[in-house]
């Protein structure tokens, strides 16, 4: 098998390209921190940078004040819309709808519609590594970072994981590999973004609320290898028929991975082991046994097969992947251990931000747990996810948006032990009210966080933070 960071090295500059934006009228619509990483790459490209936000802007901040002041950036906040006339182009943050009527009207207007991924893609001094899915996208992009740290390639973790990709492109010395976590919202406003390797993880329903369908939600993904060749890479999950449908006339070369059957060229399950098939080597490569990994659950075995499979598409050596395959140890707010209390144990999985990522959570946890759950609404059916509880919930305890809708639906599958909470202080406490020695109260919404919190990073923040002090005071409420 060819390897990935041995050939067809993009040139990138790893500068900003004046000569394509200077004098050119650049709109950032939204204001988190991928839009804040546009607004001051746009601005030093010599571009005429205007930003707007939905949300209310506390002119407070001064941090960000002075920011747009020293930038001369035009803002467009609390209330006020920009006009649709005279942008070239407009860079949408993930979370913008794009159906807002002055970004539909400027479109009819001439403005290119662009997402953050491609000027990244523009500057960037090396390859990129995208990976996307509905879930374990953070897992696989960390572990995949793990195992390129390990090899001593120089790299940069990127993305939705937490820094934003232009902002890392800017910076990046040259030969920089970019591990990339990629949402669909960004995918679907995609024209130039060509990843080396790109990687589908699977496709269960979510952000309907944004994307419609299913047919439209897969599209987006799709975008992710749209623009291969056949000198790149494309690793995706056999076991996905919704996946395989969707990679079948992709240009790029094939590499699946499978956790219930074997493949001929990729990563699979075999004997209750890791291993890697080479079909241009003839020759099958063991890796570790699946009981080594430290991440728990039929998800993470999935994980590691696509983080293996991408590292060895990548030309990393087997033994580093498998060495770093059991070094792992998850990340922050995805099945995340926080504390016990009186035998309780206590779990933040934040990133279960939708019903599919949330039955995994159950799946790897043993029966006795006090579930808090709900959130902001994306329309998701929480029906299918209340019949696989398995008897192995013992209470839900909602909020947020989805809490009244998600008390129903449970209801009507014939779960009645539900309350309906404040805020997440009181979830926490009457889950360790209700919970005997040997139980878990796991933090899994869903549902995504954007009701009540700025993301699911600060939503496990707090969960973790009530834990602590409830720890600190030997668990009184």
């Amino acid at each position: 098998m060819g390897k990935a960071n041995s050939k067809n090295k993009r040139a990138g500059s790893g500068k900003l390209n004046e000569g394509r934006y200077a004098g050119k009228n650049v709109l950032v619509a939204g204001m988190g921190k991928s839009g804040v990483a546009a607004m001051k790459y746009f601005a030093r490209a010599g571009a005429g940078v205007a930003v707007y936000d939905a949300k209310d802007i506390e002119w407070g901040d001064k941090d960000l004040f002075a920011r747009i002041t020293a930038l001369g950036v035009t803002p467009y906040f609390n209330g006020a819309e920009p006009p649709a006339e005279g942008w070239d182009y407009i860079i949408k943050s993930p979370g913008v709808p794009p159906d807002l009527g002055f970004i539909a009207e400027a479109r009819e207007k001439g403005a290119v519609l662009m997402s953050d991924l491609d000027p990244a893609y523009e500057i960037a001094a090396g390859d990129f590594i995208a990976i996307t899915g509905t879930n374990g996208k953070t897992t696989t992009t960390a572990l995949v970072g793990e195992i390129y740290g390990a090899a001593g390639v120089p790299h940069a973790v990127t993305g939705n994981i937490g820094v934003p990709v232009i902002e890392t492109a800017a910076k990046s010395a040259p030969g920089t590999v970019f591990v990339t976590e990629i949402s669909s919202f960004q995918l679907e406003d995609a024209r130039e973004f060509r990843p080396k390797i790109a990687a589908i993880l699977n496709l269960t329903p979510d952000h309907l609320d944004r994307h419609g369908t299913m047919e439209r939600y897969g599209a987006a993904k799709a975008n992710v290898f749209a623009r291969q060749t056949e000198d790149d890479y494309l690793v995706y999950n056999a076991d996905d028929e919704l996946v395989a449908a969707l990679v079948k006339d992709a240009r790029s070369m094939p590499f699946p991975f499978s956790r219930i059957g074997a493949v001929d060229d990729g990563a699979f399950v075999k004997g209750g082991r890791l291993v890697i098939a080479d079909a241009a080597k003839g020759r099958e490569t063991d890796l570790i046994a699946v009981d080594e990994l430290r991440i728990p659950g039929a998800h993470n075995i999935e994980n590691a097969l696509a983080a293996a499979a991408i590292a060895y598409s990548g030309g990393i050596d087997p033994k580093i992947i498998a060495e770093s395959l059991k070094a792992f140890k998850g990340v922050e707010h995805r099945m995340e251990y926080v504390a016990s209390i009186g035998g309780v144990k206590f779990v933040n999985d934040s990133k279960g931000t939708n019903p599919d990522a949330s039955a995994k959570a159950i799946e790897a946890s043993a029966p006795g747990i006090l579930l808090i759950a709900g959130g902001y609404d994306k329309h998701s059916d929480f029906r299918p996810f209340v019949r696989g509880f398995g008897g192995k919930v013992k209470h839900l305890l909602l909020l947020g948006k989805t809490a009244e809708r998600f008390k129903e639906e449970a209801a009507s599958e014939g779960f009645s032990d539900a309350t309906v909470c404040e805020d997440m202080g009181a979830c926490v406490r009457l889950g360790l009210e209700l919970a005997a020695p040997g139980d878990t109260v796991l933090l899994s919404p869903a549902s995504a966080s954007w009701d009540m919190y700025s993301c699911f990073e600060e939503r496990g923040g707090h969960f973790k933070r009530i834990v602590d002090e409830l720890a600190s005071a030997g668990g009184k409420r």
